[in-house]
């Protein structure tokens, strides 16, 4: 499936846009829920603490960092 737009207003008023594939959208908006904020929210997180220059790259290495520290030990 070809990768979805997800867009958001950054604190500073600006909105932008990332193209996240479906697998990585849905995991992005669990992990939302579980934290119990809004996708908008963790996405202006991620942003504001982000070290790599684009942004959607930034959120799937949140998902992945998510899921791996979730896995079990040796995996």
């Amino acid at each position: 499936m070809p990768p979805k737009k997800q867009s958001f207003k950054r604190p500073n008023g600006s909105t932008t846009s990332v193209s996240l594939e479906p697998a990585f959208l849905l995991a992005f908006q669990e992990i939302a829920a579980e934290r119990g904020v809004t996708t908008t929210a963790l996405m202006r997180e991620i942003d504001q603490h982000r070290s790599q220059a684009n942004l959607t790259s930034a959120l799937r290495l949140f998902v992945l960092d998510h899921f791996i520290a979730q896995a079990p030990e040796g995996r």
